[in-house]
């Protein structure tokens, strides 16, 4: 009985810790109260702030697909760099057709205007990754990003959860399906000449991921204005647990930055119109060897009282593939730096930590 009772208080104790976790205030119902600061929770650290940011001069390269598709020798050479000294890249003549990139912002923006109570419709269950709400949430003193998400599964169907899928606005999921498969084109033309860098076949990634059983999602973020935009971070720093991730940033240049060399470099459009960001995930740096390296990024917070956008895509190989340094990448004394695993486990992993760095890369580390 004495068992019972610690077992059902323990459960007790478990089932309100989630209710507090869950309890996530939504930011933008906290930017139309007019607040003069921000709740403790979303207050970092001094050395986790976004200030003190070195501009530095520095700028991510910019990768044209068009000179790529025509075997343009000098453009292979600039992505083979960019993958191995940045884990990103900004890509234009990308083949995702402008008008159909302007719909995806529109409706995105359309549905994170609308009212709360019809957001809730889709909520993102406490330690979920799909729906509207806050991912990576896993205690209650854990210190929040200044953002809301609307996160969803979209291949294979096995991992789309329809319920999600917002109905309001109602064109949404016609967009989000096309726009979709013309980011899955990109993705697969880019792995195709990744895979040329590395001296590969070109259809090396494409066979194995797993064809349609590949895993493709996609996260809109929203990142409201804030009254101390100086004490907050708009999204933690990470690396991301996919091969490729695809960015569209709103036309005011979003807040990503990305660590490069020990600075926080900031990217925005640069003046590159249509174009979209591209960066190394960890599954490509296992892949790899860590010859490509994924790399640690966040958001902030715009300065300036205007709000941001983006629409983030993930493409990553099934979760049935088995990963592992590609044995044509070892050899010649080159040691073996990531042990074999499934994918599906290290998805697991991952969307079950909190964002800290690189952190769950540690995961597939031979140390």
């Amino acid at each position: 009985m004495a068992s019972a009772v610690c077992s059902s208080k323990q459960q007790q104790k478990e089932e309100e810790s989630e209710i507090e976790i869950g309890q996530v205030d939504d930011v933008q119902e906290l930017q139309r109260a007019c607040l003069d600061t921000v709740p403790e929770r979303y207050i970092r650290d001094g050395d986790d702030r976004p200030d003190g940011v070195n501009l530095c001069g520095k700028q991510i390269p910019v990768i044209d697909a068009g000179e790529l598709r025509r075997g343009a020798p000098e453009e292979l050479a600039k992505l083979r760099l960019a993958c191995q000294d940045w884990g990103f890249f900004q890509v234009v003549n990308h083949g995702v057709e402008p008008e159909l990139m302007e719909d995806m912002a529109k409706l995105a923006r359309e549905f994170f205007m609308l009212p709360l109570e019809e957001k809730s419709r889709y909520p993102m269950a406490p330690g979920g990754i799909q729906g509207y709400g806050h991912a990576f949430v896993f205690s209650a003193d854990q210190k929040l990003d200044w953002c809301n998400m609307l996160a969803l599964g979209v291949a294979p169907q096995s991992i789309r959860q329809p319920a999600l899928w917002p109905t309001n606005p109602a064109s949404f999921t016609t967009t989000l399906e096309n726009y979709s498969a013309e980011i899955r084109d990109l993705c697969l033309d880019l792995l195709s000449h990744i895979a040329e860098t590395l001296g590969l076949e070109r259809s090396t990634f494409s066979g194995m991921f797993g064809g349609e059983k590949a895993v493709q999602a996609v996260r809109m973020n929203f990142y409201p204005p804030c009254p101390r935009p100086e004490l907050v971070l708009g999204l933690s720093p990470h690396s991301d647990g996919s091969a490729l991730t695809v960015l569209q940033q709103d036309g005011a240049g979003g807040g990503l930055q990305v660590r490069h060399g020990g600075d926080w470099v900031p990217v925005g459009h640069g003046g590159v119109p249509g174009a979209l960001v591209v960066n190394v995930g960890d599954s490509l740096e296992v892949l790899t060897n860590g010859r490509y390296k994924s790399v640690e990024h966040r958001a902030v917070v715009d300065g300036a009282g205007r709000d941001r956008l983006s629409v983030v895509t993930f493409y990553a190989p099934a979760y049935d593939v088995e990963l592992g340094p590609m044995p044509e990448l070892l050899g010649d004394g080159e040691p073996c730096r990531y042990r074999r695993f499934n994918h599906g486990e290290y998805s697991r992993h991952y969307v079950t930590s909190k964002l800290e760095g690189k952190k769950t890369l540690d995961f597939a580390k031979i140390n």
